[in-house]
């Protein structure tokens, strides 16, 4: 994760921490998410534990986090206590353009985290690492969800927004490479197409073509930058008339100077 990544999901915590609920079921859930002893290094979060202590409604703040009456809660507490879980255990991905989210809980606690995170529309995974339970999500769209829920608007917005100009990056890198591709083989037919036109106009064989072929001959030579569709434009012919009359000069070009056969046939 770079320097910037690392502090946006900062400023996305600071956010999250900076919430005030104004009821007080929420503080009391949000504590219990918060539990005893929060593992974020931010001061943010530990401004935010302190304030619940204070406001006199973190006292149960010491108690462990699956004391929440979860199947009870109202959704705001339930989002609360989310909030709190997330700031104490949990933490946020955005290198290389992925969205990874992951808490780190008491192995006992993983499956009903994953269980609530489900429950409210967030599909995770969870497995046991280094005798920790680790519950994760890789689903972009679900974490953004997530985070919208949980009051992170303007830092997802960031995020969003990130990932909006990586993409447009990508498609733009895209294109360039495929152009630069196209630039590249349209400049290597042309240098072809002249090298014939030179052969057959030093061996004779150019003066004795079809009108077209010669008029193309001389117009590729006049500007050999110019694409297909500018010489059918130019010359006020078909553009596929102008590729059979350059394909018809480097076919020619490579046949031996003494086969008559090609040299006078008609241009198909």
């Amino acid at each position: 994760m770079t320097r910037s990544e690392r502090d946006l999901v900062t400023a996305l915590r600071d956010e999250l921490a900076a919430i005030d609920p104004s009821r007080a079921c929420d503080r009391v859930a949000e504590a219990h998410g918060l539990g005893p002893e929060p593992t974020a290094r931010e001061a943010s979060v530990a401004r935010l534990a302190i304030r619940l202590r204070r406001l006199g409604e973190g006292s149960q703040a010491g108690r462990r986090a699956e004391t929440f009456d979860w199947p009870a809660a109202a959704d705001h507490c339930r989002t609360a206590w989310l909030r709190g879980r997330f700031l104490a255990r949990g933490s946020l991905s955005i290198a290389g353009g992925r969205t990874h989210l992951e808490f780190t809980v008491d192995p006992a606690e993983a499956p009903e985290l994953a269980a609530r995170l489900a429950a409210v529309g967030l599909p995770v995974s969870w497995r046991m690492r280094r005798g920790r339970g680790v519950v994760t999500s890789k689903n972009g769209e679900a974490v953004g969800t997530f985070l919208r829920r949980v009051g992170a608007t303007g830092a997802l917005l960031e995020v969003e927004a990130r990932q909006v100009s990586r993409a447009l990056r990508g498609e733009l890198n895209r294109v360039l490479n495929a152009e630069s591709a196209n630039l590249q083989r349209a400049v290597s037919a042309a240098g072809r197409q002249l090298d014939a036109i030179a052969t057959l106009d030093a061996d004779g064989r150019l003066p004795s073509q079809p009108y077209v072929v010669r008029l193309v001959a001389a117009a590729r030579r006049e500007t050999p930058e110019a694409s297909l569709a500018e010489l059918a434009e130019r010359l006020e012919i078909h553009r596929s008339a102008v590729q059979r009359a350059l394909e018809r000069l480097e076919r020619l070009a490579t046949l031996e100077t003494d086969d008559p056969g090609p040299r006078h046939a008609a241009l198909a």
